[in-house]
């Protein structure tokens, strides 16, 4: 194996198990751990993974918690943000939901919207969506996880490859410039890279503790989402990085 790929490899092996020791990854790849000390240098300066006693780990990384202690925090700001979202649905509108906690709260904001189409594997949206007879709901196939209340699976994407959407509004379980867009959960990736490849606009909503935050999987760059909707300024370099590729960044408004 070249040395550039072993790097690699290296960088995913610690993605994938959050934290390693410098002995594991000696007996992963058969290499000394002098020449460990010289990859994990290369990985460190790229700014995602740090340095810990004995060992490295992600850095910022974020697993994912129960859907009911995730759904609490931040209440009041993912409301908000969803609401900020919200207003960019018009009349007629064919839209995709994704499952997470500051999505859900979208039907609240668009029940009032006329003719909305909604397509979702999210089940709080699907519930929400039961009272209001002008929004027609379609929802994904597949297997319903409990931990994130939505259904996933081969199956969803391959539905989802079948419509023609106007707007995605996703979810992540954080964001930075260096890793794009990233989630933690395996089984919703690639239903949230088909709903950007099928979507004319994609909008990412995000409260802003998950700036910064690096998970499991990344589904997206930065440049591929239209509208970053969160609920306070993030740093000056991720509006530089948006404003060069001509992407907005929305900030929800005060209650």
């Amino acid at each position: 194996m070249l040395r550039s790929q072993r790097v690699e490899a290296i960088e995913q092996y610690v993605y994938e198990r959050k934290k390693v020791s410098l002995d594991q990854l000696c007996e992963a790849f058969n290499v000394s751990k002098n020449t460990i000390r010289r990859d994990i240098e290369e990985i460190v300066a790229r700014g995602n993974i740090r340095k810990v006693y004995g060992g490295v780990s992600v850095q910022g990384n974020k697993e994912l918690l129960p859907f009911n202690e995730r759904n609490i925090t931040n209440l009041e700001a993912k409301r908000r943000v969803a609401a900020k979202a919200a207003s960019y649905v018009e009349d007629g509108d064919i839209v995709f939901i994704d499952s997470g906690t500051t999505t859900r709260h979208m039907i609240e904001f668009i029940k009032d919207k006329a003719n909305i189409t909604v397509l979702t594997n999210n089940l709080d949206c699907i519930v929400s969506a039961v009272p209001y007879h002008h929004i027609k709901v379609i929802s994904l196939s597949g297997i319903l996880s409990r931990t994130t209340l939505s259904f996933s699976g081969h199956g969803a994407a391959k539905l989802l490859e079948s419509y023609n959407i106007g707007k995605s509004f996703l979810a992540s379980t954080g964001i930075s410039i260096e890793s794009g867009v990233t989630n933690s959960d395996p089984e919703e990736y690639e239903i949230k890279r088909v709903a950007i490849k099928r979507s004319k606009q994609t909008f990412l909503l995000v409260d802003n503790n998950k700036i910064g935050v690096i998970a499991l999987l990344t589904y997206c760059d930065l440049k591929q989402i239209d509208y970053l909707v969160t609920d306070a300024p993030p740093p000056k370099a991720y509006y530089d990085y948006m404003h060069s590729y001509h992407r907005q960044i929305l900030i929800a408004d005060s209650w």
